[in-house]
């Protein structure tokens, strides 16, 4: 019996407002609020619960914008973020795609929880070109490579304010949500 109040959609509303962010202000973040979300990130799944990934920490913020500025554009968020969490994982091509995908995995986790202890984060792709740079700076060792950071903050009033006019955000459900087979 579920005891939960509200409609689904009410009780789901809380993803829904989870967003990306990329703009932080100089406000410092706990130790504490730093280790639950590793937790949650190393709690997310993984296949066949491989635990694939290492997360570094980064509370230095010189350090976390130097690593911004290393690997712009995709990085800017790291720019003014209070800590970062880098998700290493291993250098194996057979299992890339399962990697990539653990990856998202944790680092959506570490989005959401970021939201409900009232911060904001934003997810960086670090591009192959620029994850030797970075490892080298989290002292990542051979075979390990770092392709998702974590920024992580108390988000500015820009960056909270809305980027599209209310109802254009998404494309509309029925555009994008099917019934048992795609319809054109």
């Amino acid at each position: 019996m579920n005891t939960t109040r509200g409609s689904a959609a009410e009780r789901v509303r809380p993803l829904l407002r989870t967003r990306q962010v990329r703009e932080f202000t100089d406000q410092p973040i706990s130790r504490e609020e730093l280790d639950a979300l590793v937790d949650v990130a190393r709690w997310s799944g993984s296949s066949s619960n491989s635990q694939p990934w290492r997360f570094i920490v980064v509370s230095d913020r010189a350090k976390v914008r130097r690593i911004g500025e290393t690997a712009l554009p995709q990085t800017r968020s790291s720019l003014t973020a209070a800590a970062a969490i880098a998700i290493a994982v291993p250098d194996d091509s057979g299992k890339a795609v399962s990697y990539a995908y653990d990856e998202g995995r944790a680092a959506e986790r570490l989005l959401v929880g970021a939201g409900m202890l009232g911060l904001a984060a934003g997810v960086s792709w670090i591009l192959p070109d620029k994850r030797q740079a970075i490892g080298s700076m989290l002292d990542i060792p051979p075979g390990w490579f770092v392709r998702t950071i974590v920024a992580i903050g108390h988000p500015t009033e820009a960056a909270l304010a809305p980027k599209s006019q209310p109802g254009q955000a998404r494309l509309p459900r029925e555009q994008v949500v099917f019934e048992d087979r795609w319809q054109s």
